[in-house]
């Protein structure tokens, strides 16, 4: 394939446009979002549904979170404790680990991990339901689509990720801990 057969058949667009398509795009994401979760104050609302996507999204995430954090927490004290060395400050390890799993890596490595494991399965979930046309028979028999399918997943990662949260920042916590006493106990002796 030579350069001008690859250019030719490249679609260009003005910068213009490009633009557009892009703002359009964080448009349509925000509608959505907003549309979900306003409807959470009419009826119906499908309880079922959200609690067998929390279920899906919080007990299916758990163990990779945990373990995340967990590892995290202890690479953070392992690796801290070699700096902290050299000045004489390894009684703050404790400290460094404790604010930076509790403010950014915990929260941070939480969001990543739920993301990661179920934005993928969601988006090709719908996807099929698109292709084997699921949405268009519940448009046909009256039911909102994005009141039964969008909002219980939208409300389900927000709750779930709350928790998942708190408990990888504990488990991050107890890393960090186990590395100090059982790694670091033998440099304070």
């Amino acid at each position: 394939m030579a350069a001008g057969d690859f250019l030719s058949s490249v679609e260009f667009i003005s910068p213009t446009e490009f633009a557009k398509q892009k703002v359009f795009s964080v448009q349509e994401y925000s509608l959505l979002a907003l549309r979900s979760l306003g409807n959470l104050f009419r009826r119906p609302l499908y309880v079922a549904d959200m609690l067998q996507q929390a279920d899906l999204i919080g007990v299916g995430s758990l163990p990779i979170v945990l373990a995340a954090c967990f590892f995290t927490g202890a690479a953070l004290a392992l690796n801290s404790a070699t700096t902290l060395g050299r000045f004489g400050a390894l009684t703050v390890i404790g400290q460094l680990v404790s604010i930076g799993i509790v403010r950014e890596l915990g929260p941070v490595l939480a969001g990543l991990v739920v993301a990661g494991r179920n934005a993928s399965g969601m988006a090709s979930e719908l996807g099929s339901m698109i292709v084997t046309e699921q949405i268009d028979a519940m448009r046909a028999l009256g039911t909102d689509p994005v009141k039964k399918l969008v909002t219980p997943r939208v409300v389900s990662t927000i709750v779930m990720l709350f928790f998942l949260t708190i408990l990888g920042d504990l488990l991050g916590l107890i890393g960090g801990n186990f590395v100090a006493r059982a790694g670091l106990s033998r440099v304070l002796e």
